[in-house]
């Protein structure tokens, strides 16, 4: 499958904005940014703060795309903590494009990139209970699942349980 990840660039605002309208229905109850009313302006300046982002080192976001540039949706490492060197790992698909390997693909790439370009040694995939997707595409790429933390994630102004996985650079070391 040849899927790539690749930083954000500013002409991708209305790819964004496209990928995300089409995904609504499938997003808005685990991604609250993905909401009925999500518009041109707010993808334009979420794509606007990711070179900030990506220069302070608080987050690094990429566009999933196939190999003929088509936009496929997002993935990136958030939360970072340098302290005790781990992140989150989250990641979106436009709906049209789902149950193809596409996410798993990216996360893969992802992981790679966060353990070759970082010092992170633990990412974790923080998933809703009721998010069954997201959570199977961490278990394939070998995320190990450690529990529930209750009422971990705060959606759409409702608490949710959490599904806890995490990948660690001493695990996916010796996978390779």
């Amino acid at each position: 499958m040849d899927i790539r990840i690749r930083r954000y660039q500013p002409d991708d605002v209305e790819r964004l904005f496209e990928a995300a309208r089409e995904s609504i229905p499938a997003m808005q109850p685990w991604m609250p940014w993905c909401h009925a009313g999500y518009t041109i302006d707010e993808a334009r300046a979420w794509v606007e703060m990711r070179p900030q982002e990506w220069a302070a080192g608080t987050e690094y976001s990429f566009v999933i795309e196939d190999a003929d540039g088509q936009f496929l949706g997002g993935c990136g490492i958030n939360q970072i903590n340098p302290l005790h060197r781990s992140a989150n790992l989250g990641y979106w698909l436009r709906l049209s494009e789902r149950r193809k390997g596409i996410t798993t693909c990216a996360v893969r790439l992802l992981v790679d990139w966060t353990f070759r370009e970082t010092d992170t040694d633990r990412i974790e995939i923080v998933a809703a209970v009721g998010n069954i997707p997201s959570q199977r595409v961490a278990e394939k790429v070998g995320a190990i699942r450690e529990g529930i933390r209750r009422q971990g994630l705060l959606l759409n102004r409702h608490r949710h349980d959490a599904v806890v996985f995490s990948i660690l650079r001493s695990d996916w070391d010796t996978a390779k």
